[in-house]
This record gives C-alpha cells, structure tokens and sequence, in this order.
C-alpha cells in the first residue's frame, strides 16, 4: 500500500499496489507530532476549529454550572464554548496546558461567560475534592460533569506497553473519572447530567492502542452500570464515542506519518474538527434528553455503524 497527499483542499488517495485508485479522502492536517501528553493546541498545523460562529444558543443552559476536565483544548473546548452560549458557566480543571487554558478563558469571557480555570493532576484523588471545593465557592452548585480528559500512546504491541504507560493511562482515564465523579455526584440533582468521553477505537479495538481501547472499554461499562444506579434518582448519564477529531491529542499520540491518513476509514472519507461535536455536549447536557440514560453515542463520519 502506498499513498500520495497534498494538505488542503486537495484529497489523499490511496493506492494498491498494482496502481490502482482505491480510496480518496480529504485530510486536517499535514504530517506532524509532539513529544508530549496531552498535546498543545497552539503550536498545531492548522489550527483546530472549536467554535462554530453560526451556532446560535437558545438558553437550553441557562444557569447550569458545569465542569469539564481537559476543556482547555480540543473536545472539551468546544463542548465548553457551546455551553457558554448555551447560557452555563464552566469551570475547566487541566493538567499543565497553562497557555491554551489562558487562550480558552479568554475566548469564553468575550462571549460574555464566566469560566474557572484549576490545574492539576486527576491521577490524584486529593485534585478532585478541590475541583469540587472551587467550584462550590464560586458557583455555588453543580449540574453538569463532563469526564473529557484523557491520554493515548502509540504502541505496535501489548509487549512495547510499559507498566508505567498502562499505569498513567488506567489513571488518567479511568481513575480520574471515578475519583471526580464520585466527589461530584453528592451535588446532583433531578435533572442534572454526568457525560464521559469514550472513542470509536473501543468499537472496533485499535490495534496500536491497547491500553487506551481498555480504558475507554471501562468507561463504556461504568457509564452503563452508572446510568441505571442514578436512573431513579433522575440523574442522566451518558457517553460519547467520537471518530477522529483534530485535536492535540492525535500529534501527541501518533507518528507523524499517520496523521494525514487519520479518518479515512469513516464512510464520510474525512476527520472533523471539534466544533462538529460541540452540538452533541448540548444534546445530553441539556432537557433535550430527558429520556436518554446509558447511552454511548456515535461522532464518527460513519466509521463504526450499528
């Protein structure tokens, strides 16, 4: 298999190797990488787009507080955006992105929104009571907690996976979503909304990512086994399975040669960018799913169906 890509409007072919034409597809971005997690949006090329300027809210928000781990790039940027115009305030706990966090509170505030900003490590569980803390004493209240943070590193094997990767995935991923869930939830009420960010690699098990594909497996059955334990109590839970997104985790994670080919396995031949998946946030945050507990739904140009 071999291939030939021009960044741009121009598509990206692949070819068998008799020659012969077999997929055409439009890229995101040229080939490139980073050397550390999660990833830094502003030195990405290009850019990712998190704000849609045509998405008009309606108040579906209004007055919610909502927080959102690893909003200050990527998915969790655009899903803070669209709830800030949707009518919420957000608070945004982060690892050490102190620049794109800074550029992302700045954004929010000449919308006319109100953003909080808390650095700190998930892995730690003493981090999650103070993201609590903080907010309580700004906001007063909690309504809406959206597990986005995450990491994921490339590796060809299950024996190139070192304890110390599979570790910081297993805590990043999967115990930093228990450990702020769990301080969250005393502060739920009828009608409020836990989302978690899973990904389209559980669904079809991504061979180079075995230890990510385990934990976003994990948050799968947590959200399930979740949903139906605050059903009663009228506490919504869902997750989402995004496709390839152009954000700074896909340089921080992959060789530089896969990026320009990261999305052609969708029906739709394409990667997004964030602010496609913004809408899907507001869905599940919002009265708009009223009946939908349980859920995982699927952003991905149609590369998994069913």
């Amino acid at each position: 298999m071999n291939y030939d890509y021009k960044y741009g409007n121009t598509a990206y072919k692949y070819f068998n190797d008799a020659g012969l034409e077999i997929k055409q597809y439009q890229i995101l971005a040229p080939a490139q990488e980073q050397k550390e997690q999660p990833g830094i949006e502003y030195i990405m090329n290009p850019k990712p787009i998190f704000d849609n300027p045509n998405y008009k809210g309606s108040a579906k928000l209004k007055d919610k507080v909502a927080i959102i781990t690893g909003a200050d790039s990527g998915l969790g940027k655009s899903a803070a955006i669209a709830f800030v115009k949707e009518g919420a305030k957000v608070v945004i706990p982060y690892y050490n992105e102190h620049e794109d966090a800074k550029d992302t509170k700045e954004y929010i505030e000449k919308l006319g929104g109100e953003c909080l900003l808390i650095s700190g490590d998930l892995r730690d569980k003493s981090f999650s009571k103070k993201i609590v803390a903080l907010t309580l004493e700004k906001f007063g209240k909690i309504n809406i907690l959206v597990n986005n943070a995450g990491v994921q590193y490339q590796s060809d094997t299950l024996e190139c996976i070192s304890d110390e990767q599979f570790d910081k995935t297993m805590k990043v991923n999967v115990y930093g979503m228990f450990y702020l869930t769990k301080e969250v939830l005393p502060h739920l009420h009828e009608g409020d909304s836990i989302i978690n960010l899973t990904s389209v690699t559980t669904f079809y098990g991504e061979p180079q990512l075995i230890d990510y594909v385990t934990t976003k497996g994990a948050i799968v059955g947590f959200t399930r086994a979740l949903a139906r334990n605050l059903a009663l109590k009228k506490i919504r839970v869902n997750a989402i399975a995004p496709g390839f997104f152009w954000t700074p985790l896909q340089p921080a994670c992959w060789q530089k040669e896969k990026i320009p080919s990261l999305g052609a396995d969708a029906a739709m031949a394409r990667g997004a960018m964030p602010y496609e998946l913004a809408p899907t946030f507001v869905f599940l945050a919002s009265d708009d799913s009223s009946y939908v507990t349980g859920q995982v739904i699927h952003n991905n140009g149609g590369q998994i169906m069913g």
